[in-house]
């Protein structure tokens, strides 16, 4: 209740939840002051069909019990847990608090398993079976979302097997992302750059960097405008790891290839996200999850 936007929405529920058990208690005292004037045998005098006949008996006991337990124990529901616009209950329970401490749990019964893996190398741990087998299902289970369940990326998503590495291959560097995210971030380069003619230019000079199909006239016209995008590409365009900058002379496009989708990134920019696992995973985990994911593009 406490996470709507809005304070009219939680208000709006518990309005709704007291009501309903105001009337439960309305209901059953009315019905329990109300005495129906009986005849000689006992009916209402109401018949259908005829032969039915509605008797004028009070409700059994036991009925009126249950009635009244379930009025106290919703009473007694709402002062304990949260169902009262951001009333908190006095448990203090949550959703999210309830999973921390699963989580919690987990990690405590496993921490024996991930301190074998402390001691070892990346090398040593994407060697080992137990450690491959631990890494692969924390890969599934945290990265094949964007990455492919075989670490090969797809559109926007970089492929892990490759050894094409915008930030760094190294284990270090792996962990680093994995731990705290990455963002990427390609600013609208078209003003820079000159006119719509000169981001064609350009788009083509970045072609030919790589050897791939390209207009080498407008290349030859574009080399001159790429000085826009060598401070962080750098003069021969083989990017910078430091500052996520990409390799353009490898011919791994992650973002599409040819000329029309090249012009697209150097009008629009490009914003990419790696989100930081650091609040999923605990460090021994992302330690295996590093080796692990050494190990798809350092493979024996």
């Amino acid at each position: 209740m406490s996470d709507f936007t809005h304070d009219f929405w939680s208000l709006y529920v518990a309005g709704i939840t007291v009501l309903g058990i105001v009337g439960c208690v309305v209901l059953l005292w009315v019905t329990a002051r109300k005495k129906v004037a009986a005849s000689s045998d006992n009916t209402t005098g109401h018949v259908w069909d005829e032969d039915l006949t509605e008797m004028n008996n009070p409700l059994p006991l036991w009925w009126v019990v249950m009635f009244v337990l379930t009025i106290v124990f919703g009473v007694g529901y709402l002062v304990v847990y949260p169902g009262l616009g951001r009333h908190q209950g006095s448990f203090k329970w949550t959703t999210a608090g309830e999973y921390k401490a699963e989580v919690a749990k987990a990690n405590a019964e496993l921490e024996p398993i991930y301190a074998r893996f402390a001691a070892m190398k990346p090398e040593e741990i994407a060697a080992d079976p137990q450690a491959h087998a631990i890494g692969e299902r924390l890969f599934m289970n945290n990265c094949a979302q964007c990455h492919g369940s075989d670490a090969r990326g797809s559109k926007g998503f970089p492929n892990l097997t490759d050894g094409d590495w915008l930030h760094g291959g190294e284990p270090d560097k792996i962990r680093e992302t994995i731990t705290a995210g990455r963002i990427g971030t390609m600013p609208p380069m078209a003003a820079a750059v000159g006119s719509p003619d000169d981001v064609k230019n350009v788009a083509n000079y970045v072609l030919s960097l790589s050897g791939s199909p390209h207009d080498s006239l407008r290349a030859s016209l574009g080399k001159s405008k790429f000085s826009a995008c060598a401070a962080c590409h750098g003069m021969q365009g083989k990017g910078n790891p430091a500052l996520g900058a990409p390799n353009l002379a490898d011919n791994v496009w992650l973002h599409g290839w040819g000329e029309q989708a090249i012009v697209s990134i150097i009008n629009t920019g490009k914003v990419s996200e790696m989100p930081a696992q650091k609040d999923k995973l605990t460090e021994a985990q992302i330690r295996v999850l590093a080796g692990y994911v050494w190990g798809l593009s350092n493979k024996p």
